[in-house]
């Protein structure tokens, strides 16, 4: 079935340079950059050479056919892939300018500058509350708790559902509301870049909504990464779109990269158009 996405649909982008290739940005611009990043399970290279950087303050959607190696190139970011046994990285992944794989990065702290958000909400079974707050105990957080705790659900647009109950059970959530506490329990830490794996596929048409709403409004604060399946939502809530393709030996290639509106309206690479189709994938 062909894939139809409407003009209006579109996030619109500025214009950022040749769309096949990584975007060339000013370094105070991007606060990640992949440099010649090829990923490795074993012997088997799951990806191979991604180059690209991240702006400031952007949404950025990986989109491409199951086994491509989009959740594996949005791990790499944070070192998730460091917990996968026989993993290794070659090339290099830079935040703010720091190879986050240098002998000296706390993988650990990283990540509390990096969050995730997974496919499925993993809520803790612990309270609302305590679930914003786990994060802040494990770092030692000495300041006020409970008014970052809502603070954190605040900016995930959870407050309000959930504010008179904050001593029930995270589990007894929708849901879309499990997902929002996990991007709560993201915020809570005060992350600079918020990575997404698909954290609307198992979602109502409902929540999904509130997902991409929320999206929008934390990119006036966060830079986030967000691989999906769903093409009509990259194409909602992403400035800049990464379109991967498992080439030989089913190794993750990086196919082309650019401004959104061009991916969606103009692709450069047949593969591209022929993916955001439906023709295949």
């Amino acid at each position: 079935m062909v894939i139809q996405i409407k003009p209006e649909q579109i996030k619109m982008a500025k214009p950022l340079g040749s769309p096949t290739t990584a975007e060339p940005t000013h370094p105070q611009d991007s606060v990640l950059e992949a440099e010649g990043v090829s990923i490795y399970y074993g012997e088997r290279p799951a990806l191979r050479d991604v180059t690209l950087s991240v702006r400031r303050n952007s949404v950025m959607a990986i989109i491409g056919p199951s086994g491509c190696g989009k959740s594996t190139l949005l791990r790499c970011f944070n070192r998730m892939n460091d917990l996968i046994r026989g993993s290794h990285l070659e090339g290099k992944v830079l935040f703010n300018g720091q190879d986050i794989y240098a002998s000296n990065v706390d993988p650990t702290e990283l990540r509390s500058r990096i969050g995730m958000v997974f496919q499925k909400p993993n809520p803790f079974p612990k309270s609302i509350f305590e679930n914003v707050a786990f994060g802040l105990r494990i770092n030692g957080f000495r300041g006020n708790l409970r008014d970052r705790v809502e603070h954190a659900l605040r900016r995930a647009a959870l407050w309000e559902e959930v504010s008179d109950r904050l001593g029930s059970s995270a589990l007894s959530l929708s849901g879309g509301q499990q997902q929002r506490l996990c991007i709560a329990r993201a915020l809570a830490v005060e992350p600079e870049v918020i990575l997404m794996d698909e954290p609307a596929s198992a979602l109502d048409p409902s929540a999904t909504y509130r997902i991409e709403e929320l999206i929008d409004k934390l990119k006036e604060d966060y830079t986030i990464l967000i691989v999906t399946h769903n093409m009509q939502q990259a194409a909602r809530v992403s400035d800049m779109t990464v379109f991967l393709l498992a080439g030989e030996e089913r190794t993750g290639e990086l196919v082309e990269i650019g401004p959104t509106s061009q991916i969606f309206t103009n692709p450069r690479d047949k593969r591209t158009e022929d993916y955001i189709t439906g023709r295949f994938g």
